[in-house]
């Protein structure tokens, strides 16, 4: 007699579209039932775990008008379905939009980087440990945050925005996006709209499920920098358990326009804080007309941890964002 496991993976339908119209229209017909698959480096821990049972995958590797990188009116347009290696490798973006260039080059691994895609990135879904093992969390649909209680490992969590879930948003590029003020191009089979990447992300207080706006049906298609950002001063720096792999514990982005020592003008945004990328208003308006100095530097730090609320096991994270804002606002 021959065992029979009853441990595999389910029967799933893959559409691999190799044109716009036929992927859109695909993710508009099967709805929730259709998982949009890229690199596929979340998806597959989604499906080893048994935590995501999707009945079709739509794969848009074959679709080229979503890949690479262009000049168009206004700036530069990145192709949703381009490689973070290619991001971090390619001549234009390292030359004037260097603070992706950089952020991209810190995902994960090379490995990783080769086939995972910046819509990927963006749109991953929260890493918390409780809610990726099963476990029926507020986001998963229960009504306790394993996280947020006495005994929850929290080390990773936010200092900020909590609502129900105290996960924090996981990509390293979305804060670089959001300090280069981009547009995300978002296509449906009813057409496109943009939307500014400071407000493509969501917090828990007004979506507990998902972590970014785009509906049932609609494909982040390509994201936009403007010209006004290009060349400016860059800082990006990321801290992580290990140099290769890890997320984030925190980061920080700023693009800064400096005539001699004074910041003329600023965007910073800190990633792994809260559960979208934090635009620091506060340390721009603070530092915008200023001369560089470690007295502002310092102040900058002081006024980005305001209104923190660690975690039992977070607290380190406090300091960790201020000295990252220190560095950046000194360079």
């Amino acid at each position: 007699m021959v065992a029979t496991s009853h441990d595999v993976m389910p029967d799933i339908e893959l559409y691999q579209p190799t044109d716009e119209a036929n992927a859109l229209d695909l993710a508009n017909t099967l709805g929730s039932d259709g998982w949009i698959l890229a690199g596929g480096q979340d998806t597959f821990g989604w499906l080893k775990d048994r935590n995501k049972n999707p009945s079709a995958m739509i794969e848009l590797t074959q679709i080229d008008a979503w890949k690479g990188v262009r000049e168009v009116d206004g700036g530069v347009e990145i192709g949703a379905v381009t490689t973070l290696t290619e991001i971090a490798e390619h001549p234009l973006i390292q030359s004037q939009y260097g603070l992706l260039a950089t952020a991209a080059s810190k995902v994960a691994s090379p490995q990783i980087r080769n086939v995972g895609t910046l819509g990927g990135n963006l749109n991953q879904d929260a890493r918390c440990w409780y809610y990726r093992r099963g476990l029926d969390c507020y986001r998963a649909g229960g009504n306790i945050c394993y996280a947020d209680s006495p005994e929850g490992l929290n080390r990773e969590h936010a200092l900020f925005g909590a609502s129900r879930c105290v996960a924090v948003s996981p990509s390293d590029t979305a804060p670089a996006l959001v300090a280069l003020d981009a547009t995300m191009v978002i296509s449906s089979s009813a057409g496109q709209r943009e939307v500014a990447a400071e407000d493509y992300f969501v917090g828990p207080a007004r979506d507990i499920v998902n972590m970014t706006v785009l509906n049932e049906g609609e494909i982040l298609t390509a994201v936009r920098l403007p010209s006004e950002w290009a060349n400016a001063e860059f800082y990006f720096e990321k801290v992580a358990d290990r140099n290769v792999w890890d997320f984030a514990l925190v980061n920080i982005a700023a693009a800064m326009k400096v005539s001699g020592d004074t910041i003329e003008d600023v965007r910073l945004a800190c990633g792994a804080v809260e559960c979208v990328p934090r635009r620091l208003q506060s340390v721009e308006d603070a530092v915008r007309g200023q001369q560089r100095s470690e007295q502002l530097a310092s102040r900058a730090g002081e006024l980005a941890t305001e209104g923190a609320r660690p975690l039992n096991y977070n607290h380190f994270k406090v300091p960790l964002m201020a000295n990252l804002v220190k560095r950046a606002v000194r360079a």
